[in-house]
């Protein structure tokens, strides 16, 4: 990343957290450690495999960090790094405009 050149500061953001499941994955562990099977059952419209190739990619950008657990079956957990922790604002902040606007549309959310 540090090759990269951006024309705002927002573009670094929406490079590392851009799309429709990174931020939702960030939002659930900022709450704290979750095992795979958890964030599964927290995101059903996702696919196993997306899933998978995002937690990937937040791990190799610094903002996740996984752990495996030497069990059998064997144990995953991720939590966000010192790194990720510090994103904690800006989910909060977005998590607040969505339940607001979900609000003012007469949109629901949850289960």
């Amino acid at each position: 990343m540090p090759d990269k050149r951006y024309n705002c500061a927002v573009e670094v953001t929406v490079d590392l957290i851009g799309g429709k499941w990174k931020p939702v994955i960030l939002a659930h562990l900022k709450e704290g450690v979750h095992r795979y099977g958890e964030l599964r059952r927290r995101m059903p419209t996702t696919s196993e495999k997306m899933l998978v190739q995002q937690l990937r990619e937040l791990e190799s950008d610094g903002l996740v960090r996984r752990t495996t657990f030497d069990t059998v079956p064997p144990q995953v957990e991720y939590t966000l790094t010192d790194e990720g922790r510090t994103l904690v604002p800006v989910l909060t902040a977005l998590y607040d405009w969505g339940e607001q606007r979900a609000a003012r549309a007469g949109l629901t959310v949850g289960p």
